[in-house]
């Protein structure tokens, strides 16, 4: 099955097996089967030659498929006096390490408090305005519960140039976690494609070699010290998809500490993470590096391990392995 998404948000592709109208969209256009019945409902669904009049329909493999979806509604960021620590800024870009709690821009369920609205009042306004009213500069993202380290555009030339580094893997990202468990081989790449799981839609999931959904994904991995129960591992990024090295630690069955979306805490450590009251994801943005797409030089910056995920390794590393 071919799947593409063009710019105008328009998703076409092919059934991949005969079923259900609704449960074969859903499979190949990785929306929910909820989404897909109500853009049946709203006439934005064409099969074959003709729009698509009922979810239950049959449809037979290899039938070709449209889907139309209506552009999301933005709702504009407002500027809020949110401390930042910043590591880097200039005219052109800032570099901010962000907390672990905090979302990048706002979205359902987190309407204010995100780094795009103190980013707003830090810079008087002045971002790119690239990524929409809700997501003004934002290149990339790290996920709400991962401290650590983010590039942020003021200029649509340095947004523009700032993703053309990212969509060429170009871009030096070096994390840090605590995984469950001591991974074997100590060190390696774990390479696969990402997408949406089948079985739970609010997760990613690394999936069958030969699927042709999700993103190819790429991850090289070194244990740097092993802990009790645990290893503090660097995680270098090739890619940067959806909560790639917490899917990718989790699929070599060496999920993050205190993911509660990927794994479940060893036993004999779920004291000790009560007790330090470590509820996050052991994940630390703790490098990146790129050219700068104005000045035109190679930056680098490093961010200290905070210190939740700090006491959490002196604490396992005292742990009775």
């Amino acid at each position: 099955m071919a799947l593409a998404v063009s710019k105008r948000e328009i998703i076409t592709g092919t059934i991949a097996a005969p079923a259900r109208l609704d449960k074969a969209l859903a499979e190949a256009s990785g929306l929910s089967r909820a989404r897909v019945q109500a853009l049946i409902g709203e006439g934005a669904v064409e099969i074959g030659d003709a729009t698509a009049t009922g979810a239950s329909a049959k449809v037979a493999a290899g039938t070709p498929f449209r889907i139309a979806l209506p552009p999301a509604a933005e709702a504009e960021a407002c500027p809020q006096a949110i401390p930042l620590v910043i590591a880097y800024e200039d005219d052109h870009l800032i570099v901010v390490d962000k907390p672990a709690g905090m979302v990048v821009h706002p979205a359902a369920g987190n309407a204010d408090g995100t780094l795009v609205n103190a980013l707003l009042h830090h810079c008087s306004g002045s971002l790119s305005g690239i990524g929409g009213v809700a997501r003004p500069g934002i290149v990339h993202r790290i996920d709400k519960d991962t401290s650590g380290l983010l590039v942020v555009a003021k200029t649509d030339a340095a947004h523009e140039g700032l993703a053309a580094q990212f969509a060429q893997h170009s871009v030096h990202r070096r994390y840090l976690a605590v995984t469950a468990g001591h991974p074997r081989p100590a060190a390696g790449t774990i390479e696969g494609r990402i997408g949406r799981s089948d079985a739970n839609r609010k997760k990613m999931a690394a999936l069958d070699p030969k699927s042709t959904r999700g993103k190819h994904a790429v991850t090289h991995y070194q244990t740097l010290e092993g802990l009790g129960h645990a290893a503090l591992v660097e995680c270098r990024l090739e890619t940067g998809r959806t909560h790639q090295v917490r899917v990718h630690c989790a699929s070599i069955g060496h999920a993050l500490l205190g993911d509660p979306l990927y794994g479940s805490t060893p036993r004999p450590l779920r004291p000790l993470l009560a007790r330090l009251g470590f509820a996050r994801q052991a994940l630390h943005a703790a490098e990146l590096g790129f050219m700068h797409p104005v000045l035109r030089k190679n930056v680098q910056f490093r961010s200290d391990l905070p210190p939740d995920m700090q006491e959490l390794i002196d604490e396992l590393d005292r742990f009775d392995r």
